[in-house]
């Protein structure tokens, strides 16, 4: 399970009922498929602590019930109210550990526009790299990594990055 800092999912707004379950308000921007998640973060006195879901429902709307693992009581689970939900990584991962859905999105610089369109996920002991195909038909590879990514949108089959001064220009 690896920590994801660039997702938000939201944040908690307070405890429903006796049971420990949480109400959490998603990110206005917020578009993932949930549904499958095993595992979130919570941001608990600012450090991510991984915690294991038992049920999460869909309210509709961006509203959430989410219950974790050992927080089955209003006591236990009030110490979380106002702390941000994170993704971890592992939600978005094919059974082989591969990002295979982000394949085909249009990465976009949020003071730039446009760097083109992700070909492959090169898998690297130390870091992953997106192999990105310009519009100019230039391979561009940029590290994949959580810090850089600033939004995801699968509707839209975008990824919005914001990647350090002179990173493009190398590859190019």
């Amino acid at each position: 399970m690896a920590y994801n800092a660039g997702i938000l999912i939201g944040r908690i707004q307070k405890v429903q009922g006796y049971d420990g379950t949480l109400s959490v308000k998603l990110e206005k921007d917020f578009e993932e498929d949930i549904s499958e998640m095993e595992s979130v973060f919570i941001e608990y006195e600012g450090k991510p602590v991984p915690f294991f879901i038992t049920s999460l429902e869909d309210e509709g709307g961006d509203t959430i019930k989410l219950k974790l693992e050992g927080f089955d009581s209003y006591e236990k689970a009030s110490m979380f109210s106002g702390c941000r939900v994170r993704m971890t990584t592992a939600a978005s991962r094919d059974e082989a550990g591969n990002n295979l859905e982000i394949r085909g999105f249009t990465v976009l610089l949020s003071d730039r526009g446009i760097v083109g369109i992700i070909e492959e996920i090169i898998q690297n002991p130390g870091q992953d790299l997106l192999r990105i195909l310009s519009p100019e038909k230039r391979e561009i590879l940029v590290p994949l990594h959580s810090d850089l990514i600033t939004g995801i949108n699968k509707k839209k089959k975008t990824i919005t990055m914001n990647l350090p001064d002179g990173l493009l220009e190398i590859n190019l």
